[in-house]
């Protein structure tokens, strides 16, 4: 009750103070190429309940995988910017606000990969609501830029960077409090503020078959 009342507090107050930011930003993405402010996209979420996520449009339509990299040429020029600041994120402020998510929780996926979380991870997992923020946002900050470092980003994602994702939320939903949420929070804002360190090439994990499967 108190971590519900807290989001909708902040979520309410979040949306009204950063008005203004997100009509300028609304304009920015669609004066950037026409299209679409907002992008909607399905997600799993608590109890395995399907939800729409909301974001500021970062890309064009257009085939390729689900995870982004920072190579991908769909992002857009105002896209790049939202993506590296985390502004395309601010209309979750909404979906916390209406229940589907929560300020901190596990971050919600698409269910295509979903379905590559062994089954009891995925029942613990789902059986909290979903977050805008959790650990793995803060340890896989700049996860898009090390996508771009390998040559099959997808592959490479539902092998190396989905377990590690799992495990991370796996132990959050083990080990949650109140305490240890604003604690996220503050995390979170801290990894805002820092700069991207350079990805190495030859430093990133190669990926294996055995952890997650490839993708189709």
């Amino acid at each position: 009750m108190i971590k519900r009342l807290f989001d909708v507090v902040v979520s309410a107050a979040a949306l009204l103070l950063l008005l203004p930011v997100l009509l300028v930003l609304a304009a920015a993405v669609k004066l950037d190429d026409g299209g679409p402010v907002i992008f909607r996209q399905e997600r799993a979420g608590r109890h395995g309940r399907t939800f729409r996520m909301h974001k500021l449009r970062t890309m064009r339509s257009g085939p390729g995988p689900q995870v982004t990299a920072d190579s991908d040429d769909r992002i857009t020029r105002v896209g790049r910017f939202l993506r590296a600041t985390k502004l395309d994120e601010l209309p979750q402020f909404y979906d916390v606000l209406v229940g589907h998510m929560s300020l901190v929780g596990p971050r919600p996926e698409v269910w295509r990969y979903v379905m590559h979380w062994p089954a009891a991870a995925r029942h613990r997992i789902l059986s909290v609501r979903p977050g805008i923020t959790d650990p793995t946002q803060i340890a896989f900050r700049h996860e898009s830029a090390e996508l771009a470092a390998v040559e099959r980003p997808e592959e490479y994602y539902l092998s190396v960077v989905l377990p590690r994702r799992v495990e991370m939320c796996l132990r959050y939903v083990e080990n949650r409090s109140f305490l240890g949420d604003i604690v996220i929070l503050l995390r979170t804002a801290q990894a805002l503020v820092r700069p991207r360190p350079p990805v190495d090439r030859g430093q990133v994990a190669p990926a294996t078959a055995g952890a997650g499967g490839s993708a189709a």
